[in-house]
């Protein structure tokens, strides 16, 4: 086996090669919109083209891995999953959140690190660029959904403006192509969106890891 390591990864990138998003699907892969990027974004595409060049001039083996988005236990407060899940451990009547019409390609963090390890292992994948998610596609107000069910609760959601992404900043569809990964490595998604939802609330609902997270405040 190569030993290399998995460079130039981006969560939940939007203009990710195999991404279905209608607003997006005219970009290239690496094409770069002022409006539509934030500039970390435009920063981790040039780490992209810096990995490639390196495969390109020198033969460094190396594969091109992204993630989309991930979630689990210890994940910043700053992610709507954990936002959702503390206010309501918190005993809030009422939280707060953005706009619930998105959808994300949720992936539970075991089975990314599950992917990054294929693709290491993958002679195949040298010189590749992979997605890594679940090829499932979920609504936001859906997820919300599926933590009251899990954490048996009616609490009531409020839409603050705060939350609210700028229109030309917002992703509404963001879904991963996870055809190649599957083809090079046999990887597949060990956990469902609710199974993955279910060992992420037992993280957060323990009380020595929910005095971490601060629900009266917007982390932004």
């Amino acid at each position: 086996m190569i030993a290399r390591i998995p460079i130039a990864h981006l969560p939940g990138r939007e203009a990710t090669e195999g991404a279905f998003d209608e607003s997006i699907r005219k970009l290239s892969p690496l094409s770069i919109d002022l409006e539509f990027f934030m500039k970390e974004k435009i920063i981790l595409i040039g780490a992209d083209a810096m990995a490639k060049s390196f495969f390109n001039a020198f033969e460094l083996p190396l594969t091109i891995a992204r993630p989309f988005n991930t979630y689990g236990p210890r994940q910043s407060a700053r992610a709507v999953i954990p936002t959702i899940i503390t206010q309501i451990a918190s005993g809030k009547k009422q939280i707060k959140l953005g706009d619930l019409t998105p959808t994300r390609d949720l992936s539970y963090v075991e089975d990314i690190c599950r992917g990054f390890i294929a693709l290491a292992e993958c002679e195949k994948a040298i010189g590749e660029t992979v997605n890594i998610g679940s090829n499932f596609e979920i609504s936001i107000g859906d997820v919300v959904d599926n933590i009251k069910e899990i954490m048996n609760s009616n609490v009531q959601v409020i839409t603050e403006n705060a939350r609210l992404r700028p229109e030309k900043s917002e992703v509404f569809r963001l879904w991963c192509n996870n055809t190649k990964i599957r083809e090079l490595t046999g990887f597949e998604p060990k956990y469902s969106i609710k199974e993955g939802l279910k060992k992420t609330i037992d993280w957060f609902t323990n009380p020595e890891n929910l005095q971490k997270y601060k629900t009266d405040i917007y982390n932004v």
